[in-house]
């Protein structure tokens, strides 16, 4: 007995414990220190109203940095942008000090909008030039953390005006582009500082829906009633310098690419049952003999989703099969899955270290040290270390993608899917190619996600009189990371329709050979004369089941007459040998092996058909998954309602809406609905509110059980009992499957 790490695991699952904590309090306090991602989370995309700690650690440390930077002003000496010019022009000097904060605030307002991002106007051809309000949100909550810290020497009621219009749900417009993160994201926060001030050409929104307003910063203070910002030295400077929307929107990335990475591994899982695979290659002896952490944990989640399956062998006591046919071992895209994954988890595992430490941390320029009564000059805002972060998550993300390919495509090419039929067709193939549009779509996703995966960091340009000449460019990695979330979650999205088709077809193909073979078998009893143990009836049974998979693109009659056929070579040579005289004198062998091949071609259609049809209408799927993966599936096919594709006969048409009682949808509405799932959380869900997901149980030896035939299964020991009977027929037909 023992416990295997899973670190990324349950870091994935500590934050989406905390967010549901916040989710269910409505409610996050700032004080500085303690903002973490779920916090960003929660506000950003969840409405959870957030306020300033009134706590006197922090009222003491804002106040004492006021007075320290006031001592300094005093004396006259001279603090950089606060008293200077800024950046390279910070050679120059004024005493006008509330308008050189206003003169900064009015040269970083420079990027560009248009109409169409400020109305509900439809936009026919250019496309939106303003950042998303949830990425807005994060902005400003992240800033106003890093100003209490006592460094800044920013008035509380500064902070707390960006957190009112945060509370209030009123987001200034942000112009997507002009930021190379160098003195943090200037241009971006500028926004933000104008909204607070009540300039009347910045716009902001408030609400949503039907009910937003669009309106200028200065009658959206009056409508929420809040006094326009006047600012104080200082800070002007501390309201933009600092790296908060690169800090905030890599939060929501890692939020959901840690999701996608546990996502990525239980669709691993999935795809090994669809094409009925040896998982031998999860066994904690290969990861302990190469003790990389990602792959450990690799390994062991996918092994522990797959605890009860019965559709996967290679795990468990006696569950390894030396004599199967086919290929010898699965191919990459299982096998080296765990190797595969390792430096991503480890990757996200540091890239979620940086962004929570830049969360809490103060990033302006220049920084009252209030212990040493000193004021320095330096470069927090540098925020090369969100830049490193999101180009390990975007590069980790790729990986994904490319494994999410390639295990969707092994499962749609019939040539590659150990017996499936060709694109997922649950149909006749001659006229049905269901899966096919999302073999392509999965190509374009990963071909737009693979030049995203290049990096942005060694395409820094020289800025502002030579002063900024290394930025990070750390917004532009994180904007192009969440166009690599979207896509790795679409193709999650396409990867959970088709493991989902395949189990469905792998389940229906294996359940109607189980119940053919009595029908068959007592065919051949009464036809010959044979016992049911004969070994023409094992040898029989064997050219059905090799015929039956081998025959997959096939239609439904084709293939049932070229399984029949298949029999006649071993029926012929029995029926030759002189020692069988059980049959009556003066028969016709050739005319038995005829009607024996007419009776056995007519009772394979029968009973395919009857079986299909009844499949259809009630799939009994779940049963032979794994714990975490049968969840999974049934959130799938319950929960979303998303149904097993049947077909042509699914295409919706005029006055041809509805199917046994549920709607008729296109393909891509389904596959969409699996999209918004995975976005909003609701599919990692399944895998993570489950407090022994990742813990499954261990045998005498070890191993998480869950291979075919094992007698121990975890939560699904019961269900193997119960299926003891027929698992011998299961075996028969892995070794047969090629």
């Amino acid at each position: 007995m023992y416990e295997r790490p899973h670190p990324h695991f349950d870091q994935t699952k500590a934050i989406w414990e905390c967010l549901e904590r916040y989710r269910r309090s409505g409610y996050l306090t700032i004080d500085g220190h303690s903002l973490d991602i779920a916090g960003v989370v929660a506000v950003s995309r969840h409405a959870c109203k957030p306020s300033v700690s009134k706590s006197p650690d922090v009222i003491k440390a804002i106040d004492e940095s006021i007075v320290t930077l006031n001592k300094y002003l005093a004396d006259g000496s001279c603090i950089y942008g606060v008293n200077t010019g800024f950046g390279g022009s910070a050679d120059v000097r004024t005493a006008e000090l509330p308008g050189l904060q206003v003169s900064l605030i009015q040269h970083t307002q420079s990027a560009v909008m248009i109409n169409n991002d400020t109305s509900d106007e439809d936009y026919e051809e250019l496309r939106h030039h303003v950042l998303p309000r949830v990425w807005v949100k994060g902005s400003m909550i992240v800033r106003a953390n890093a100003n209490i810290r006592g460094h800044s020497a920013m008035k509380l009621s500064v902070a707390e005006a960006i957190v009112g219009l945060v509370r209030h749900d009123c987001t200034p417009f942000i112009p997507l582009r002009g930021t190379i993160s160098a003195s943090g994201d200037l241009m971006p926060l500028s926004y933000v500082a104008g909204s607070i001030m009540g300039n009347p050409d910045v716009k902001v929104q408030i609400g949503k829906g039907a009910d937003k307003l669009i309106l200028p910063a200065d009658k959206a203070l009056r409508k929420l009633g809040m006094e326009p910002t006047v600012l104080g030295p200082k800070e002007g400077l501390s309201l933009i310098n600092g790296t908060a929307p690169s800090a905030a929107v890599a939060s929501l990335a890692i939020y959901e690419t840690n999701n996608l990475a546990v996502t990525c591994q239980l669709l691993t899982a999935m795809t090994a049952e669809g094409l009925a695979a040896s998982v031998e290659w999860a066994h904690p002896f290969i990861s302990d003999i190469r003790p990389h952490r990602g792959q450990i944990e690799a390994a062991s989640n996918i092994r522990s989703f797959l605890v009860g399956s019965k559709l996967v062998t290679g795990l468990g006591p006696r569950a390894k099969d030396r004599f199967r046919m086919g290929i010898a071992q699965e191919r990459y895209a299982l096998r080296t899955s765990p190797q595969w994954l390792s430096p991503v988890l480890e990757d996200l595992m540091l890239a979620q270290q940086q962004v929570e430490v830049e969360l809490n941390s103060t990033t302006d320029n220049p920084l009252v040290n209030v212990a040493e009564n000193d004021v320095h000059s330096g470069g927090n805002f540098q925020a090369a270390s969100i830049t490193s972060a999101a180009e390990k998550m975007r590069f980790g993300l790729q990986m994904m993608g490319k494994l999410l390919f390639s295990q969707t495509t092994e499962l749609i090419n019939n040539a590659l899917s150990n017996g499936l039929p060709p694109n997922l067709a649950a149909d006749d193939p001659s006229l049905s190619f269901c899966l096919k549009g999302v073999d392509v779509n999965m190509a374009a996703y990963q071909s737009e996600l693979a030049f995203l995966a290049n990096p942005i960091s060694s395409h820094v340009q020289s800025a502002e009189m030579h002063n900024q000449s290394v930025n990070s460019l750390a917004l532009l990695n994180c904007r192009y990371t969440m166009q690599a979330v979207e896509l790795v979650s679409l193709m999650s999205a396409g990867a959970l329709y088709t493991t989902c088709q395949a189990l469905d077809l792998r389940v229906m193909h294996m359940t109607f050979l189980e119940e053919l073979k009595p029908v068959l078998s007592a065919i051949l009893c009464e036809q010959l004369a044979i016992k049911e143990d004969s070994p023409l009836a094992t040898l029989v049974w064997k050219d059905i089941c090799k015929s039956w998979y081998d025959t997959s693109s096939l239609d439904t009659p084709q293939r049932a007459s070229q399984v029949a056929s298949a029999t006649v070579p071993a029926i012929a040579e029995f029926l030759a040998q002189d020692s069988h005289s059980a049959l009556p004198a003066g028969s016709n062998a050739l005319k038995i092996v005829q009607a024996l091949r007419e009776s056995i071609g007519k009772t394979v259609l029968e009973t395919y058909v009857r079986h299909r049809d009844s499949f259809f209408k009630h799939q009994t799927t779940a049963q032979f998954l794994g714990s975490t993966t049968r969840r999974c599936y049934e959130f799938v096919r319950k929960t979303l309602g998303v149904p097993f594709h049947r077909g042509l006969v699914e295409q919706p048409a005029p006055g041809d809406t509805e199917l046994d009682g549920r709607p008729k949808r296109i393909i891509g509405s389904w596959v969409s609905t699996l999209y918004e799932a995975i976005r909003d959380g609701r599919l990692v869900e399944c895998i993570l509110r489950d407090g022994q997901a990742i813990n499954g149980t261990k045998s005498s030896h070890g191993v998480e059980n869950g291979g075919l035939g094992s007698s121990e299964g975890g939560s699904g020991s019961a269900m193997a009992r119960k299926e003891l009977a027929v698992a011998a027929v299961r075996r028969e037909q892995a070794d047969l499957l090629t």
